[in-house]
């Protein structure tokens, strides 16, 4: 065998990884790129609110300006909240929305999966379920406070039938795509109903599980923040309301920032998690 051909597979080698390195400082690049731009954007953003504020070419009373919200921010941090130190607030909330976001997520898992697979059982409760969806969940808050009070219960019920159906149907959905032929393969080797749900059914709709999470959490702390905002006696919604009532635009807005924060929180943590998932996606994607 000539020399040529026994260096072809190095040479092969060396090439391969040299791409695959130029990819890696082009992902690296491109995501310090972007990240810079992303943060360019917001300075020039609250730059252009502070400077149009101050020049009052829009009402600082109503729209505040960034150097007053944290300025508020800071006073909740340093000296606490009407209602206790901001933590407490934050907490509070915080429980409320991850109480309601376990419960509508298993919830909704459950009945998607059930429904997916149980045609019978998708026929009888469908338009049920449709015209539950239809209703506009935000106003049961009013509902739950009157049901359960103006304890958490109200909130978590609130966060629970807002993360609970886009929970459902994309378990649903989940559940009715899976391969037919990984089903037929799975009742071939014996495995009942049961099993294949289990080892079959759920694995292959966990994909499209995740993709619900990202949003319901979202509308978890929404759920949680409504419900306060109503009627309350500690929490993000009832500092919103009480800003609001006192007429703190400050106060408002800087509610507003401590939730995309923590709502921003919690996308990082499921977006990480997803990913040591979902990680053979990765690998896949690169071939």
């Amino acid at each position: 065998m000539s020399p040529e051909v026994l260096s072809q597979p190095v040479v092969d080698t060396v090439k391969t990884s040299d791409r695959a390195h130029s990819r890696a400082r082009a992902a690296r690049k491109r995501r310090i790129v972007v990240t810079a731009a992303r943060v360019l954007l917001l300075v020039a953003v609250l730059g252009l609110w502070e400077a149009l504020s101050r020049a009052e070419v829009i009402d600082p009373f109503n729209f505040s300006m960034p150097s007053k919200i944290w300025d508020q921010i800071s006073t909740w941090v340093t000296h606490g909240t009407a209602l206790g130190s901001l933590g407490e607030q934050i907490w509070y909330t915080l429980h409320e929305a991850l109480l309601g976001w376990v419960i509508g997520v298993v919830t909704g898992v459950v009945f998607g999966i059930a429904l997916g697979r149980i045609t019978f059982l998708a026929d009888v409760l469908g338009p049920y379920i449709k015209v539950l969806n239809s209703i506009p969940r935000i106003v049961l808050a009013p509902i739950f406070v009157i049901w359960f009070g103006l304890g958490p219960a109200s909130k978590v019920a609130s966060a629970v039938v807002l993360v609970f159906f886009p929970v459902f149907f994309n378990a649903f959905q989940g559940a009715r795509e899976v391969d037919r032929n990984l089903v037929a393969n799975a009742r071939i080797l014996g495995a009942s109903d049961r099993r294949v749900t289990l080892q079959v059914v759920i694995p292959s709709a966990t994909s499209w599980i995740f993709t619900s999470l990202h949003v319901s959490f979202g509308f978890a702390l929404i759920g949680a923040i409504v419900g306060e905002y109503i009627g309350a006696t500690k929490g993000i919604g009832l500092l919103v309301a009480q800003s609001q009532g006192t007429f703190n635009a400050a106060g408002v807005y800087a509610a507003m920032v401590i939730l995309a924060v923590v709502a921003l929180v919690a996308e990082g943590l499921l977006t990480f998690v997803e990913r040591r998932i979902f990680r053979w996606k990765a690998s896949g994607s690169d071939h």
